[in-house]
């Protein structure tokens, strides 16, 4: 089996990393070093790189540690072993078997994989998920995500249409603004806190800071009636999908039918040539618990459910990939 060398990432490895990023098969601009140091005096980061012989980056993994435990970066929705349209299956495994003999050597004794949902792929990536049965990896927590497949034949419940005639009734204007604060302090932080006693994962400052270094990533799309807004949604956009990372509405949202006004917008205007439209997930209680409401209203938009998998696996049974390899 082929020998990788591994190396914790370091700032001189900052453009070579970003590259890689923007040249995976299995990557978002969620990977590149920007938007994974925003929040980095939360998490203790380590993350790796994989060369091979001929000093060729290979894979990156975006992870942070805790105690001798090692994450899919928690600052992530999503994670694992990156790597770029070339490598084949048998050089996955031997990149992880390098990976994992290092961790070992480090004292780490599990990583907890969180993986990247499929329709986030340039191309078909599933090779963690082989690796992780091989390796015997236990599944620790599922989610659903509510996705429109923007290619299919998809149609808008009876509901959703009435609620965007209310829209067009109560003289509703969708814009897209370079600024958060409105939202933010008008609509999202109070939302969060009266419904859910929590504020949002990005404070105003850090979504702007991000914002200012990914314009085409993220778009902010807010609802008004009268030059007052009452509703808005904060989409973070790749090649493929556009995921809506915020939605939130005033209290008069379903009488105005903000929501599904501005959803009728983005999904058949300004986004209508993605693959697909994630509403993200419904989920409470780490996977255990469904949001019904909220699940009924993304599903009469067409949204259907795909998984993301979590995975917590042994650093130890790497010993296992030995011999698969005939």
């Amino acid at each position: 089996m082929r020998k990788y060398h591994v190396e914790i990432y370091s700032s001189t490895r900052y453009d070579l990393w970003n590259e890689f990023v923007a040249n995976a098969k299995n990557a978002t601009f969620l990977f590149h070093r920007d938007f994974m140091e925003y929040h980095q005096n939360r998490f203790e980061d380590y993350s790796l790189l994989v060369f091979d012989d001929s000093h060729e980056l290979m894979a990156i993994l975006p992870t942070n540690r805790v105690g001798e435990t090692l994450f899919s970066h928690q600052g992530l929705t999503y994670g694992g072993i990156v790597i770029h349209e070339k490598t084949k299956l048998s050089d996955f495994i031997s990149i992880a078997k390098s990976v994992f003999e290092y961790l070992n050597t480090q004292q780490f004794q599990k990583i907890i994989f969180k993986e990247i949902p499929t329709i986030y792929n340039q191309i078909p990536s599933n090779e963690l998920q082989y690796l992780i049965f091989l390796m015997q990896g236990n599944l620790v927590r599922r989610d659903v995500l509510s996705v429109i497949d923007l290619k299919t034949n998809f149609s808008f419940s009876r509901d959703r249409k009435n609620g965007i005639k209310r829209g067009i009734k109560n003289n509703l204007v969708v814009k897209e603004e370079p600024n958060f604060e409105l939202f933010w302090n008008e609509i999202l932080i109070p939302n969060l806190e009266v419904k859910h006693q929590a504020k949002p994962v990005h404070s105003l400052e850090e979504i702007q800071v991000l914002y200012n270094k990914f314009p085409k990533n993220i778009r902010q799309f807010n609802v008004y009636q009268n030059d007052k807004i009452v509703a808005g949604t904060t989409i973070f956009e790749s090649n493929f999908v556009a995921h809506s990372q915020y939605i939130s509405g005033n209290s008069d949202k379903n009488e105005l039918g903000s929501l599904d006004f501005l959803h009728d917008y983005l999904i058949s205007n300004v986004f209508k040539d993605k693959k697909y439209f994630d509403f993200g997930i419904s989920n409470e209680n780490q996977g255990k618990n469904i949001n019904k409401g909220l699940l009924y209203w993304k599903e009469s938009f067409g949204a259907r459910v795909i998984t993301q998998d979590f995975y917590e696996v042994e650093i130890k049974n790497y010993i296992l990939l030995d011999n698969v390899l005939l």
